[in-house]
């Protein structure tokens, strides 16, 4: 089950919204994967690319 909170900028959660996320994050349940959406093979997971890659630093000559 997928559960959306939209949080406006300045909004802070309240107490139960805190609990429900510690709640959640105490459960540390597995990835199932199934046949819409499979684990990615190395090959795949290769494919993958930062969005914003970190750009190498010029050096002062």
């Amino acid at each position: 089950m997928i559960i959306r909170r939209v949080i406006y900028e300045g909004q802070k959660p309240t107490p139960e919204q805190i609990e429900e996320i510690r709640a959640l994050k105490a459960q540390n349940r597995p990835i199932v994967f199934d046949d819409e959406f499979p684990e990615l093979t190395d090959e795949e997971l290769k494919e993958f690319r930062p969005v914003n890659p970190r750009r190498k630093k010029k050096v002062a000559s």
